[in-house]
């Protein structure tokens, strides 16, 4: 029935198999998370639940009507489900509907790493530190042609703003479901810094 949930990167660390396999995890609490919105067909034109997740003091007062009763919760973020006939405005949803060996997305932001060059960047081979130069061996070179048209296309690699965007993991594998301690291990490292929102979703839907 559930196709997500909403947690937390609590970091990278190792887990031992029952075959003795030693394999590279990534921490992520996932707490139970409250459904804010039941979305319907036949109201919204689609299925979906809206989870809300993080309780926080404040929040502003349009989001504080729409929680009213649940509580107040930073993050709100909507999921595609195919039924929504058992599921109520109120309900609490852990990660219970992952089991080991599951592939899911996961969407994060990126770790930004302010203006960076074409080396760091886009992995650009550095130039000669010899033959006459001695402070241009990291530059980038040519960036644009004398001819036709005469200027810097748009999309042309260059220095700027690393990270810091929105990124999807693919069909990464879920190594240990643990509700009880509202832990998920996963397979690999996942987008984003300890501490940041994760989106994990069931591969495929």
């Amino acid at each position: 029935m559930f196709s997500g949930i909403i947690g937390k990167k609590l970091g990278m660390t190792r887990f031992v198999q029952e075959s003795g396999e030693v394999v590279s995890v990534t921490a992520v609490e996932v707490k139970p998370c409250v459904v804010a919105q039941v979305k319907s067909k036949e109201k919204d034109g689609y299925t979906a639940i809206q989870l809300a997740s993080k309780e926080v003091k404040n929040i502003n007062s349009p989001e504080r009507g729409h929680l009213k009763d649940l509580g107040n919760f930073s993050y709100l973020r909507e999921f595609r489900v195919g039924d929504v006939e058992d599921v109520h405005r109120g309900d609490k949803i852990d990660c219970s509907f992952l089991e080991r060996g599951d592939l899911v997305d996961i969407k994060g932001l990126t770790k930004g790493k302010g203006f960076a060059g074409t080396i760091k960047r886009h992995h650009f081979h550095r130039g000669p530190k010899t033959h006459g130069q001695s402070d241009r061996e990291r530059a980038p070179g040519s960036i644009g042609g004398t001819t036709f048209p005469g200027k810097v296309l748009k999309g042309k690699r260059m220095a700027g703003h690393l990270g810091n965007r929105q990124m999807t993991l693919r069909n990464a594998t879920v190594v240990q479901s643990d509700p009880d301690r509202d832990l998920l291990l996963l397979k690999g490292s996942v987008p984003g810094a300890n501490g940041g929102l994760l989106i994990i979703r069931k591969a495929g839907i």
